[in-house]
């Protein structure tokens, strides 16, 4: 199967529009590297098939496409709605309920019963993604609120609350997030997202689930709350991934301050060797269009530029008119950055007392040599990942090839900048493994006679210590 291969990659979120066997190929073929399974919808049975798709066309085409189950978090919403809806107008008190009724013309509900503990008077609340506002009048701290609206319009049944003054007590694992996860370890899925991080103890508590499950599934911080920015460095450490989640991030913090978040948050997540994926919004148009609008395409023009790993769709492919025009135009745009702009061979200056510090400077090392001698690709072999993210790290404009014998890796890698994945478990020499790994890659054309290639290992081969050698070849 012929698949483009940028080195920025794309997420794209599975849903009706896309959910059957040869419509998630089509999306794998026009540049899809990793699914996301939007755990806010569907039923275990629905997403239990679209995982073993997923790993059945892995197998049938030898691809190793990635899963990301993203957790709802503690996402507030509006209840059932009588009549599918009903307006409020500006000026008017509205009663709001915490006791899961259904709204009507006398009441707002909501089943997050805490919401009048939490808010305060003078208090935002913003329904439906900040298209209607209301301010806190008075709170009985139990079950009641009056609220006054700003900005009004009709309120829609399941539509999300957002509370942007509000520190809000839910934790960030809920009850039903703790059911959806186990049944995501059960499935052996390689990425997790947790939604509306706040705070470094919220990684730490899904981390030290999954290590008590015995499993090894990456934890991505979604940034989208003002308490995440500001404990931002502490989570960073803390998580595998972030992702930029600017929907529910441009509701409470103000969308107008989004891009400097967005840039600031690729440039730690680069820094720290976490991959980052830009969320939200990327080509809305699409759900309806069959093209993209000139802001959409410079939006993902502007994201791969600042350094992301990872692009994500979310209706466009879940439940859009377009799923496949999406991807192609998404990769034609990701492509012609690539090919036209100066994004590669970044430096930084490493901390000579990390624990890491000699593997580290020798993968910095590997790409500053292949930078000057043109090489066309790099070759990494690692267990764990590290030296994949490390190498992803500084962005090389040659190709980055990684071999492992752990099969799993080879789809947990598939989410990083640049990573192409290649099963390998014959570590014997270095020699002989070096010659080995050159003759697959001419065998599969990813290397040309005459091509320089840069080796980076760990001697001897087969202890699996921290990379400590680099060889320089020629194909």
């Amino acid at each position: 199967m012929e698949i483009s291969f940028n080195k920025t990659k794309i997420l794209a979120t599975v849903g009706p529009a896309c959910n059957s066997h040869d419509r998630l190929l089509a999306l794998i073929q026009e540049g899809v590297d990793a699914f996301r399974l939007n755990f806010s919808h569907g039923e275990y049975a629905a997403h239990q098939q679209v995982i073993d798709y997923v790993r059945q066309i892995n197998k049938e085409h030898n691809t190793n496409i990635c899963l990301v189950q993203d957790l709802q978090g503690p996402k507030i919403r509006v209840g059932e709605v009588e009549n599918g809806g009903i307006e409020i107008k500006e000026g008017q008190i509205v009663k709001l309920l915490c006791d899961g009724s259904v709204s009507n013309a006398s009441h707002l509900a909501t089943g997050y019963t805490e919401l009048a503990r939490d808010v305060n008077p003078g208090d935002a609340i913003l329904l439906d993604d900040g298209k209607l506002e209301l301010t806190v009048v008075t709170t009985d701290k139990d079950c009641a609120i009056e609220a006054r609206v700003r900005y009004g319009g009709v309120v829609k049944p399941r539509k999300g609350i957002n509370l942007p003054d509000t520190k809000v007590s839910a934790p960030s694992l809920t009850e039903k997030d703790l059911r959806d996860l186990h049944f995501g370890l059960d499935n052996d899925i390689e990425w997790v997202a947790l939604s509306f991080v706040r705070k470094v103890e919220d990684i730490q508590e899904i981390k030290r689930i999954i290590k008590e499950r015995g499993k090894d599934t990456r934890v991505i911080a979604k940034i989208e709350k003002p308490e995440a920015i500001k404990n931002i460095d502490e989570i960073i450490h803390a998580a595998d991934a972030l992702m930029v989640a600017r929907g529910d991030l441009g509701v409470e913090v103000g969308m107008e301050k989004v891009p400097m978040i967005q840039k600031m948050l690729v440039e730690k997540a680069n820094k720290a060797s976490k991959p980052v994926i830009i969320a939200t919004q990327m080509m809305e148009s699409m759900i309806e269009n069959p093209r993209p609008t000139r802001a959409e395409t410079n939006d993902i023009a502007n994201a791969v530029i600042d350094g992301a790993d990872c692009l994500m769709l979310s209706a466009e492919t879940a439940v859009g008119a377009y799923p496949i025009e999406t991807i192609r135009s998404m990769s034609l745009t990701i492509k012609t950055v690539e090919t036209h702009s100066d994004i590669f061979n970044k430096t930084y200056i490493l901390n000579p007392h990390s624990e890491t510090f000699f593997s580290d400077s020798l993968v910095a090392n590997a790409c500053n040599l292949a930078r000057d001698t043109n090489a066309r690709a790099i070759i990494g072999m690692t267990k764990s990942g590290y030296t994949a993210f490390q190498l992803a790290k500084h962005r090389p404009k040659s190709d980055i090839f990684i071999f492992t014998e752990n099969f799993r890796l080879l789809s947990t890698l598939n989410l990083v900048w640049g990573v192409r994945g290649f099963h390998y478990d014959k570590f014997e020499s270095t020699d002989a493994t070096i010659s080995d790994i050159k003759q697959a890659l001419l065998d599969g054309s990813h290397l040309a006679k005459g091509d320089v290639f840069i080796n980076t290992a760990s001697m001897p081969i087969n202890e699996h210590k921290r990379t400590n050698m680099i060889k320089l070849s020629i194909a």
